[in-house]
């Protein structure tokens, strides 16, 4: 299913983004050395339903994972990088936290995801990963205007991941977004321009650059949920929802003026 939002959605999904947005900022500066993964969950849990939104994680039991998600944001540390399940660890100096929440308020879902590296350490190969990722969120960004196509938003995504020199990996990538979480097109973080759904004003899209240091290769975690590097390598996702607009994309998910001084 392939949605196009009317004025009136569109106002709604500006509302939900502006919200993840916000949750997020929240929980990085809550994300501090000492913190635990669970207490994170239990924060963005509180801001959700504090917003009269619903989660779209808890219960969302797609054929990747094994039975309900059961938590409220995505918690991946160093090499869990795409659906990291919240458990019983506590954060340490230089690790490289990654959390993605989607969040519906008023029948309409954003989608977003940071990584950032905890504590005072800072780790030149994080940073890397993180730059790579970020960059290529703006360049995907940058090529979703009407009238282009999904292959165009992919190369764009890919081209700035292979020059920093990692492996992409296209078995999980961006979305489209609205009434629900996860629609159609599949946004491959790779591929050809010219190709696949040609957009048009009121597509929302989830764009989801992540990388790997040095393999393509995702692992399962025991959770059946938590997708590794098969290495042990650092890891690193970025995402904003995007709405096509008749001037280009605009980016839903941008923190509101003061988020995350408190939660």
């Amino acid at each position: 299913m392939i949605e196009i939002l009317n004025p009136a959605e569109l106002a709604r999904a500006r509302e939900a983004g502006a919200l993840v947005a916000d949750i997020l900022q929240a929980m990085k500066s809550r994300s501090t050395v000492g913190t635990s993964l669970l207490e994170i969950d239990q924060w963005t849990k509180s801001m959700i339903n504090e917003a009269g939104a619903q989660s779209c994680y808890v219960d969302y039991a797609p054929s990747f994972g094994r039975g309900p998600f059961g938590y409220y944001i995505c918690t991946g540390v160093n090499d869990a990088v795409l659906h990291g399940r919240p458990h019983d660890y506590t954060l340490a100096d230089g690790d490289l936290l990654t959390l993605d929440l989607a969040v519906a308020k008023n029948g309409i879902a954003a989608d977003s995801a940071i990584s950032f590296i905890v504590g005072s350490s800072q780790d030149p190969e994080s940073a890397a990963l993180i730059d790579a990722t970020e960059r290529a969120l703006s360049a995907g960004i940058a090529a979703a205007r009407p009238g282009a196509r999904i292959g165009d938003i992919s190369h764009a995504i890919g081209s700035v991941l292979d020059k920093a020199g990692y492996p992409v990996n296209t078995q999980f990538g961006g979305h489209g977004i609205g009434s629900t979480m996860h629609q159609d097109p599949h946004v491959r973080n790779a591929g050809r321009p010219g190709r696949g759904f040609k957009l048009r004003p009121g597509l929302l899209l989830a764009l989801e650059p992540w990388v790997m240091a040095d393999t393509a290769e995702l692992v399962t975690d025991t959770d059946g949920w938590t997708l590794k590097s098969a290495t042990g390598c650092r890891t690193a996702h970025s995402e904003h929802t995007i709405a096509i607009t008749s001037s280009g994309a605009e980016i839903l998910t941008l923190p509101t003026a003061g988020a995350g001084v408190s939660a």
